[in-house]
């Protein structure tokens, strides 16, 4: 389980296809302060587990990555020199400064606009329809990763505003219209429309 708050931005070394699944290594410093072979670690929001790594000027990480994974995330997309937001797992005695995020990515979407504010952006992402139901004004939602508070949302579209902070520690500052992103909706929002499903039928 995650937070949603980026601990490091990291470097993408390289991006392997094996077959249907691929092999990522990650450039990082301080997550890699207590690695442990099958960690989890959140890498734009797609929990991927840790099978080795390499110290040098920094140590590389590397993950496999399975087909499931790449058909559902933009992981796929990435190549060596790509910024990647990163976050160990949550500790059981730690605050959960976010909110409940799995790393498990519901679906991609779209950087559509970027608003500048005084101190902060407003920003406008496309959602896929079948994802909508799942976001609600006020409500999490989890954008490569970072745990954001929905500000707006429409039938296809959601904004969320984006402090100094956020802009400055996440990849989320330097993203511009048409890049796309993991989406990972709130999970509890997820079991509710189960339930609803499950009670009518």
């Amino acid at each position: 389980m995650f937070t949603g708050i980026v601990e490091e931005v990291g470097v993408v070394a390289a991006l392997q296809a094996r077959g249907d699944s691929a092999v990522l290594a990650v450039r990082a410093d301080r997550i890699a302060e207590d690695l442990a072979h099958g960690a989890s670690i959140a890498v734009n929001g797609v929990c991927l587990t840790v099978v080795g790594w390499e110290v040098g000027d920094s140590t590389e990480i590397e993950f496999d990555v399975m087909g499931e994974t790449l058909k559902r995330s933009v992981i796929g997309a990435l190549a060596g020199g790509d910024r990647v937001n990163l976050e160990r797992a949550v500790r059981a005695d730690a605050r959960l400064d976010g909110h409940v995020v799995q790393g498990h990515v519901d679906g991609t979407g779209v950087l559509l606009s970027r608003t500048p504010g005084d101190q902060w952006e407003t920003v406008r992402f496309g959602l896929p329809v079948d994802l909508a139901r799942f976001v609600a004004e006020k409500g999490s939602i989890a954008v490569d990763g970072v745990s954001l508070t929905v500000s707006g949302v429409g039938a296809d579209w959601f904004e969320v505003g984006l402090i100094p902070e956020t802009l400055r520690a996440t990849t989320l500052g330097g993203k511009a219209a048409g890049n796309p992103v993991n989406l990972e909706v709130d999970v509890l929002a997820k079991y509710v429309a189960r339930l609803l499903e499950t009670t009518r039928s």
